[in-house]
């Protein structure tokens, strides 16, 4: 009896408990305009080596959505940013982008001013079938008034060219050995800036083809990297005929051979072999602008090199070409030349790529396309050298079948040193 009595009170103890609860209010939310702001949902991926993280990739016939979870959410606003430019405002986004790469950046900033923020990039495939055109190389830094050209598929297609508001009627579809491109005149009065290109086709429709950049800055693009000492010196680039110096191992060089809009040329300093920085002024005192490994600098480093040049020049290989093509292969150094090289002397082969090729490679061979002793075909993506170390062997099979040849397809070779 006593047991149920203490069991009684223990249940009355644990009601009135129950009813205590219930009678609490809701909870509240104790989060102020004060407060930091965060984004809670989604969790964005962290860049890598420096490069901003791939938010989103989707097809063009998809809409970008995204929906976030911010706090505190009763003070916050939320802003999003495509390419700096502000599309919408509000917690969830569904737009529409046109085939290209995007800057994506999501803003949110508190009433009290306090903000955070995510970016990254975005990308839109094209269709297949779709007129489209990407970056190859620096094709896309243009000048008003130039010749421009864009790479890509489809181009046949294309009647029409839009760029910063402006049409362009002046362009031509070139389909050759080298592959299919759009040769176009830039605007004249095009402003220095960054601006998404459209393409048109015959039915109206507009598709993107990313951006260009449009310079008035004397830029060189190809040559600067390498120089023998106090030896002809060829630099090419945009609006070269603005370069009123160039400056290497404390040495101002003001005196050129030739110069025009593309090109320049002059007598490389007399300097030992090894790395110099060099920088540059043009006329009106701006920094001389460098294409270096896909990215714009106003410094280069150069390489002075005391090797003997074999060749010069700009000779594109294909092996796409039918025999007996001149570009079917690389052939413009004789055999006579190597009978004079001693086993163990390094050949260098400056090469440029052709933008519009794929499936680049380069191949040393005899003249009866026999690869050379200890050599291997090499992929090509960017510009650069190949090395060649001439073992006897080497030499003895060049004597035995003819010659000497670079084979492979899409690339240019620039210069053919021997060291």
């Amino acid at each position: 009896m006593k047991n149920l009595k203490y069991l009684l009170m223990a249940v009355l103890a644990l009601s009135l408990s129950i009813i205590g609860c219930s009678e609490e209010e809701e909870p509240f939310e104790t989060i102020t305009e004060n407060d930091e702001p965060r984004i809670l949902d989604p969790i964005f991926a962290d860049g890598q080596n420096g490069q901003m993280p791939l938010i989103s990739e989707i097809d063009r016939d998809a809409n970008l959505t995204m929906e976030l979870v911010v706090t505190p959410s009763a003070y916050s606003t939320v802003t999003w940013l495509i390419d700096g430019a502000e599309v919408h405002e509000g917690t969830e986004l569904d737009i529409n982008l046109k085939a290209g790469t995007y800057h994506f950046k999501v803003l949110v900033t508190t009433d009290a001013g306090k903000s955070t923020y995510r970016e990254g990039t975005v990308r839109v495939n094209p269709l297949a079938g779709d007129p489209w055109s990407t970056e190859q190389g620096f094709e896309r830094i243009i000048v008003p008034g130039g010749t421009a050209v864009l790479y890509g598929d489809n181009l046949n297609l294309v009647t029409g060219i839009e760029m910063g508001g402006k049409s362009i009627s002046d362009f031509t579809f070139v389909e050759d050995a080298e592959g299919n491109y759009i040769e176009y005149t830039v605007p004249n009065d095009l402003s220095v800036g960054q601006y998404r290109v459209l393409l048109a086709d015959e039915a109206g429709n507009d598709y993107g083809a990313n951006t260009v950049t449009v310079t008035k800055s004397a830029l060189v693009t190809e040559g600067a990297s390498r120089a023998n000492p106090n030896s002809e010196w060829r630099l090419s680039g945009l609006n070269m005929d603005q370069i009123a110096s160039l400056t290497i191992a404390g040495e101002s060089i003001t005196s050129f051979t030739e110069q025009t809009s593309s090109e320049l040329v002059l007598t490389s300093p007399n300097l030992e072999a090894g790395t110099y920085s060099m920088t540059g002024k043009t006329s009106s005192n701006t920094d001389v602008e460098f294409y270096s490994g896909g990215s714009v600098e106003t410094e280069i480093t150069v390489t002075i090199s005391s090797e003997a040049v074999l060749f010069e020049g700009h000779h594109y290989v294909s092996w796409a070409f039918e025999d007996g093509n001149p570009n079917k292969t690389f052939n413009l150094i004789g055999k006579d030349v190597f009978a004079t090289i001693s086993a163990g002397s390094i050949l260098g082969i400056h090469y440029s790529v052709e933008p519009a090729d794929v499936d680049r490679q380069l191949q040393t061979t005899s003249a009866w396309w026999t690869m050379l002793p200890g050599t291997e075909a090499v992929m090509l993506s960017e510009d650069g050298v190949v090395e060649v170390v001439l073992t006897q062997e080497a030499l003895d099979l060049i004597q035995a079948q003819d010659g000497f040849l670079c084979v492979g397809h899409g690339y240019y070779v620039d210069k053919v040193t021997l060291k």
